[in-house]
């Protein structure tokens, strides 16, 4: 293989572009991976995107993909000796796993988690772990263990959480695509702020991945990613299928398919806090873009809904999640977990359950729903630390007003970089569905992007 000395092409390539070119020759693995690594031995200190950086083992298996290369051509896995960075509450055997806290800053587990074997099977060379808040509670990601994650659209500001630093290293161009989790947005809050297309797949696509932690099956694992074909692509990875699978299930094939004429419901108000009228104002010029492309959109109001009623829901999802010394918690993370075990699983689930039904009749009818991802653009580092956790948390809860909402469903919902703020800010425009219906989002997502590109768009400082 030549030495290719065109690292700026290499990087506005698209992650299944580049796993092309190294299937093509055209560029190595390795190569790849050091273009990558050596972002972010200049970037990272600025923007705490990666805790871990696996320099060695990158390099090691990138070499092992470029071998793989010249023994098996024609039979490689979508991502082939593509570079990606795992959010680090997923478990990587002999690398430290700290879950954004101090209670896990020496944890090295011996084996890997299910989405680490899969994202290996379909080609990806991991570069490290991702910054993450406190085992994803918070949807910024300033923990203990580091400096806070930083926006690279603005350093002053969160990229958001808990998957921040998989938005931030993406946004950067330190990674081409990343793992991350959600929970309650925590792939599409960091992809809004971050000015990229973040999919939350229906706990039914990818299958519970998180194990016994995860009861009532609202935290899912998705991409972070620069486009619609390289998140519809990993997503197949995600699923278990390393080559795409067959037209029916590829989610790769699906959003590459004309969506059908769908009915659209848009809200643009949220009942835990304000939405800034340039986001509601984008988020309406979607909905009449949508209406162009064939699709019917009504505009309809909030639902009643409070974050007392979700309370029961998030502290149970936060108590199941085992810590080696509660003591060593953040203050928000001690008081979500406080009420152990008081708050039971029939308990939660009875909330769920209530949450659900009202979500079901702001849908009613229709195939989709049409809001911003977060009403407001990405905060100020720092802006919502309080000393008494309760108010900490509340205060930061608004940002997960619209999309925690698919997270009880169980649903698909996709965050769309439909543009920037007068001022610069990245802000997203989120579209929902019913549960299984996966492929309809990634095809109306791709849609809107082919009419509204957006992946030329680079963080000022960062472009190649």
């Amino acid at each position: 293989m030549s030495k290719h000395d065109g690292s700026a092409e290499l990087l506005r390539m698209s992650a299944l572009e580049q796993a092309q070119a190294i299937a093509a020759r055209r560029v190595s693995s390795v190569e790849l991976a050091r273009i990558y690594l050596d972002r972010i031995a200049q970037f990272n200190d600025r923007l705490n995107a990666f805790v871990t950086v696996t320099r060695r083992r990158a390099l090691l298996a990138a070499r092992r993909a470029d071998r793989e290369t010249l023994r098996r051509p024609g039979t490689l896995p979508l991502f082939h000796g593509v570079p990606v960075g795992i959010k680090d509450l997923v478990p990587t055997a002999g690398v430290r796993s700290q879950l954004g806290s101090r209670s896990y800053k020496y944890f090295v587990p011996p084996i890997s988690g299910a989405i680490v074997k899969r994202l290996s099977a379909g080609g990806f060379v991991s570069l490290g772990k991702l910054a993450t808040s406190e085992f994803g509670v918070l949807p910024t990601t300033e923990p203990d263990i580091h400096p806070p994650t930083r926006n690279p659209w603005d350093t002053s500001r969160s990229s958001g959480g808990s998957s921040g630093g998989s938005g931030s290293a993406v946004a950067a161009g330190l990674l081409p695509i990343a793992h991350g989790s959600d929970g309650g947005g925590s792939v599409r809050i960091p992809s809004a702020f971050c000015h990229l297309y973040g999919f939350k797949p229906s706990l039914s696509l990818l299958g519970n991945l998180h194990g016994e932690v995860n009861k009532l099956g609202t935290s899912v694992m998705g991409p972070l990613a620069r486009s619609v074909r390289d998140a519809a692509a990993m997503l197949d990875v995600m699923a278990g299928r390393p080559r795409g699978g067959n037209d029916t299930e590829s989610c790769l094939a699906a959003c590459q398919r004309d969506p059908r004429p769908m009915r659209v419901r848009m809200c643009l108000e949220q009942p835990m806090g304000d939405v800034d009228p340039e986001i509601a104002a984008a988020v309406r010029q979607t909905g009449e873009r949508l209406q162009q492309l064939g699709h019917a959109v009504v505009e309809v109001p909030m639902i009643a809904a409070d974050l007392d009623t979700f309370l029961p829901v998030y502290k149970y999802m936060v108590s199941r999640i085992p810590a080696i010394s509660d003591r060593l918690l953040r203050p928000v993370t001690q008081w979500l977990r406080a009420d152990r075990p008081a708050v039971s699983f029939e308990v939660a689930k009875e909330a769920q359950d209530v949450l659900c039904n009202r979500l079901a009749k702001l849908l009613g009818d229709a195939d989709v729903l049409l809001t911003p991802t977060v009403g407001v653009a990405p905060p100020r580092l720092g802006a919502f630390e309080n000393a008494d956790p309760a108010r900490w948390f509340r205060a930061a809860a608004q940002l997960g007003g619209f999309t925690a909402g698919f997270n009880l469903t169980t649903g698909p919902a996709a965050s769309l970089p439909m543009g920037l703020t007068d001022s610069g800010l990245p802000y997203g425009v989120q579209i929902g569905g019913r549960t299984g219906h996966d492929h309809e989002i990634l095809a109306i997502s791709r849609q809107l992007e082919i009419d509204s590109p957006w992946h030329d768009r680079w963080a000022p400082d960062y472009a190649p």
